[in-house]
């Protein structure tokens, strides 16, 4: 089917409500995952070794399984466990992309984390500083820039996982772009990919700059 300037102009404005809707997955994702992946990293390093072992099964178990079944699992167990008709298909993406990438992150804080000397943690105790101190004012800019890169991969990551979303239908810009394809236009699905590229191109500049303003801190 031929593309008129019509039908372009109203398959953009139905792929750019599916954008808002991988927009909003993406941003919701990394708000609630980057302080979670924290905590769960904190459990993995923990001395209290039931909490690290359980915290590393966890983490273990959720890297090792596809996000698409754990879609799936936090969609249709609790409903088929108890009455969640409440618990929309938006709100079971958004809780199992933000376990999984959440256990991500916690990988990478912990290597980050773990990579500072202990030299620097001791040198801190002989200042007198506490613990919370010696994280905030001594090792957090230099994990910062430890883990930025793997963080980055992370997170173009995410782009393009939302994508993955349509397996419960939430319309997300590609099942707003399959969509069309009932009525055999294709090509909209090829179309997607200018947004996904515009969209990682935005973050890789925005990391980029992030890396050469990191780059006065030596490590």
């Amino acid at each position: 089917m031929a593309i008129t300037w019509s039908s372009f102009i109203n398959v953009t404005v139905s792929l750019l409500e599916g954008f808002e809707k991988t927009c909003l997955i993406f941003a919701l994702t990394l708000v609630l995952a980057l302080p979670l992946g924290l905590v769960i990293s904190f459990g993995s390093m923990s001395k209290f070794k039931p909490l690290a072992y359980l915290t590393k099964v966890f983490v273990w178990i959720i890297r090792g399984v596809p996000l698409m079944l754990q879609i799936f699992v936090v969609f249709y167990v609790p409903r088929l466990l108890w009455d969640m008709s409440f618990f929309t298909r938006f709100n079971a993406v958004i809780v199992a992309f933000v376990i999984n990438y959440a256990c991500y992150f916690s990988e990478i804080y912990r290597g980050g984390i773990e990579s500072i000397p202990r030299g620097q943690y001791e040198a801190g105790k002989v200042l007198g500083m506490t613990k919370s101190q010696i994280f905030f004012r001594v090792v957090l800019m230099q994990v910062v820039k430890r883990i930025l890169a793997p963080m980055s991969n992370e997170v173009i990551t995410l782009v393009k996982d939302t994508a993955l979303a349509r397996v419960i239908m939430v319309v997300e810009i590609i099942k707003a772009a399959e969509e069309y394809a009932a009525y055999g236009l294709i090509w909209p699905l090829f179309y997607t990919a200018i947004f996904y590229l515009l969209f990682v191109g935005v973050l890789t500049l925005l990391f980029g700059y992030f890396e050469k303003k990191l780059d006065y801190y030596k490590v």
